[in-house]
């Protein structure tokens, strides 16, 4: 029955267009009006209905009977405008069936070009979107005939998008790798269906069909979307590494809790720091010097103490002596004492000096290399006799003290060039422990900052705790301070941070390392100046951009947009380096 729309419709038609014509899925006419007939009658010679709209029009390509775009085309002198079924905005009852118009050498009003070309635009995007899927999406009709297919279905199916366009989905059925087809099984159940399949590399995808129904209930297209399982599988399993990881380092973490707070123990967990270890434990019992190398902050004076420890004199005095941080003219008098009046500024009953102090014990030699030549002179006399001999005194007497020295300078270096007597350093270099970098140490960060937790909890009554993330940032940290350096920086969490969980941003560094307009220096400036590696200097690039792009956007949508990135990758970035909005 038509309808007061259908006749304002045909009217329209009638009036505005020189001919006009309705055709389904296949092609086929099934409604045409006199002026459409009388254009294309003569190709023919007979009645138009039920012929395929590609004999009436000499030249058309079948290309142009997809119906999921408006369009134009010219074919000699005419021009033939095609609407897809439902966007024309007039289908109704009389022609609820059809899929598309053909209009011939139409004359559209100003309102019908407008729509026209909105319709054009919006289906260009559609397909855009579709296009930029990263999932597979095919579309069938409910007879399974394929009437678009996206390039990322051609990459998770392994099937060339030409030996896919036009055809039917049985065509690509295959005994091996493809032996039915989705799309028939949803046509045949009218309901969604998802279907493991193998492609012709041996990958695993998943097939979903999805049916979608006309006003009658009946299926007018199927909807299939093709994923990679395998891709899928690889991300499952590195999530469960990385789970695994994080449960191993919360576990460790625990072990680590049970150390005692009141003591300060030596963590060897790598096999360099334990190399060290074995050495000094030893060595701990026999009385012959030992000279200790490694850079500032290694714990060089914890293996000192670890090997009075361990030895005959553990309940004896050890005295840490840093020769770094005595002047010069004082060296003699605090090492080996004074009488009474020995020098402008001398105590009036004299004093003992440090080796004395230490009798029976261990004397540890802090930063050996940075005593002058004339005090090496009578430390190395000490080393071979034993004597003390007071400044201002002319009497000696013998000690019984264990003597341990330290440097972190280069000593042969310095006896090359004449600071350094390299007759002290061979006395010295009975047996010659190294300790390691921290940077070489990376197994022994998470006991180490467990263990400075504990005691700067303590210290300062807070409840701090660890988190994987903050372990995987300090061990990817180039400690230059070594020991010294991670002890510091926990200690700042634990008195700056007001997380309870240590964060990232609770980091020093996470603010310091950043580079600021304030600098007066660009980012390749400060890569460089801070040797920082390709992959360090990039991320801190992503860091800055992100940080500052936030200052101006208020969601992780309007991030992702400005940044002309996905807004899932915001999302990931903003977590790998802690950036909160």
């Amino acid at each position: 029955m038509s309808t007061a729309n259908d006749l304002n419709f045909s009217s329209q038609v009638n009036r505005d267009l020189s001919g006009f014509a309705v055709v389904d899925g296949d092609g086929i006419v099934v409604e045409a009006n006199e002026a459409f007939r009388d254009l294309c009658r003569s190709n023919i010679g007979g009645e138009l209905i039920g012929k395929k709209i590609s004999m009436l029009i000499p030249g058309l390509n079948k290309n142009n009977l997809i119906t999921y775009g408006v369009f134009n085309v010219a074919i000699g002198e005419k021009q033939y405008y095609v609407i897809p079924s439902g966007l024309c905005g007039q289908c109704t009852d009389k022609f609820s069936k059809c899929t598309g118009l053909f209009f011939v050498n139409a004359k559209l009003n100003h309102e019908l070009m407008n729509r026209l070309d909105y319709e054009r635009t919006l289906s260009s995007e559609l397909t855009e979107i579709l296009e930029g899927s990263f999932d597979g999406i095919l579309v069938t009709d409910k007879d399974g005939k394929i009437l678009f297919v996206n390039s990322s279905y051609e990459r998770v199916a392994e099937i060339k998008k030409s030996d896919m366009e036009g055809k039917s989905m049985k065509d690509l059925i295959n005994p091996v790798w493809m032996p039915n087809s989705v799309a028939y099984i949803v046509a045949e159940q009218k309901t969604t269906v998802s279907k493991r399949q193998v492609v012709k590399s041996g990958r695993h995808i998943m097939v979903t069909g999805r049916p979608i129904f006309d006003d009658d209930g009946e299926i007018k297209m199927i909807i299939i979307n093709a994923r990679d399982i395998t891709e899928i599988y690889d991300l499952s399993e590195e999530l469960q590494k990385s789970k695994s990881t994080e449960k191993l380092y919360m576990e460790r973490l625990s072990e680590f809790s049970d150390m005692s707070k009141d003591i300060s123990p030596i963590v060897a967990v790598s096999k360099e720091m334990k190399k060290a270890l074995s050495l000094a434990e030893k060595v701990a019992n026999f009385q012959a010097t030992v000279l200790i190398l490694g850079e500032s902050g290694v714990g060089k004076e914890e293996i000192a103490k670890f090997i009075h420890k361990n030895s005959m004199r553990k309940d004896k005095p050890f005295v840490t002596i840093n020769c770094g941080a005595i002047p010069d003219n004082l060296l003699e008098s605090e090492l080996f004492g004074y009488e009474k009046g020995a020098f402008t500024g001398a105590m009036q009953s004299g004093k003992e000096g440090l080796l004395e102090v230490a009798e029976g014990g261990t004397v540890f030699l802090d930063e050996i290399g940075e005593t002058p030549l004339d005090f090496q002179v009578k430390l190395l006399r000490f080393l071979e006799t034993k004597e003390v001999r007071r400044v201002g005194s002319t009497k000696a007497r013998n000690i019984d003290v264990r003597v341990l020295a330290a440097t972190n300078r280069d000593l042969m270096e310095m006896i090359d060039e004449g600071t350094f007597r390299e007759d002290l350093y061979y006395r010295l270099n009975v047996v010659q422990i190294t300790v390691p970098s921290l940077k070489v140490r990376k197994d022994d960060i998470m006991p180490l900052a467990s263990f400075f937790l504990q005691k700067y909890n303590k210290k300062y009554g807070q409840e701090k705790l660890l988190t994987f993330e903050i372990v995987e940032e300090l061990e990817k940290h180039e400690w230059v301070g070594n020991v010294r350096e991670l002890k510091n920086v926990i200690e700042n969490m634990v008195i700056v941070s007001n997380n309870e969980y240590l964060q990232i941003d609770d980091l020093p560094w996470a603010v310091t390392k950043r580079p600021s307009a304030a600098s007066g220096g660009s980012m390749i400036e400060v890569a460089a100046a801070s040797g920082m590696t390709l992959t360090e200097a990039s991320e801190e690039v992503e860091r800055m951009m992100i940080t500052n792009a936030l200052e101006t956007c208020s969601s992780t949508r309007e991030l992702a947009a400005k940044l002309g990135v996905n807004q899932s990758t915001i999302v990931r970035k903003m977590q790998k380096y802690g950036i909160r909005q």
